[in-house]
């Protein structure tokens, strides 16, 4: 279990929370969250390279010139791959590039990463509920208040983020937003620092620390 400090829109500490997430062993913790996010970045792969082989190049039927008296290599087709315009040797092909990882392992490696993180995790009670208004100043003053410097890499973490607030960090480029219930592997081991709310710090514990 760890404990963090609950702070307010101002930064200031307003109250404790705690988060009680199953991690993977010490030895096999890293291997574990290595292979999540091979497994993550790989299903971004569309995987629809394609090349023609000597086979599918159009044309070839006639052999270019004759076999003898022209002092040059003797050649069957247009199509084969040592000509411009021919075939390709081991040419791409459309593929998948998914990997396997079982359902306990991926919610295994989820759990690992969060609990990983737990020192740069900021937990900010009614996160943006102040703003009337979508605005992006506002959001970076919050992060400046909670100590995050203006070129760090941010993942922001709420239950059900209004549009007001959607709307106020797409400007920001290097602040991510996500829901709660939609975590990955790679945003938690790639920012520099996490902003979670207090309510979706009770959907984290709710959706990923039953088994």
């Amino acid at each position: 279990m760890a404990s963090c400090i609950v702070l307010d829109w101002q930064g200031k500490e307003s109250g404790e929370a705690s988060l009680d997430l199953k991690v993977a062993k010490e030895s096999s913790a890293v291997d574990l969250m290595h292979r999540s996010v091979l497994r993550q970045q790989a299903h971004t792969r569309q995987g629809t390279a394609s090349t023609l082989t000597r086979s599918e190049v159009r044309g070839g039927g006639r052999k270019p010139y004759k076999q003898k008296g022209t002092g040059r290599a003797r050649q069957g087709s247009i199509r084969t791959p040592l000509r411009p315009g021919g075939g390709i040797i081991f040419g791409p092909k459309p593929r998948t590039y998914s990997l396997a990882m079982n359902r306990k392992e991926r919610r295994l490696a989820l759990r690992t990463a969060l609990m990983s993180r737990i020192n740069d995790l900021r937990v900010v009670k009614d996160f943006g509920k102040a703003l009337k208004t979508p605005k992006t100043s506002e959001i970076s003053s919050a992060l400046g208040r909670l100590g995050i410097s203006s070129d760090s890499k941010v993942l922001i973490i709420l239950s059900q983020p209004s549009q007001i607030i959607i709307r106020s960090i797409r400007n920001l480029e290097k602040v991510k937003l996500i829901a709660a219930d939609q975590l990955n592997v790679f945003d938690l081991l790639n920012a520099n620092a996490l902003v979670v709310g207090e309510d979706a710090l009770s959907t984290i514990q709710e959706v990923y620390g039953n088994d």
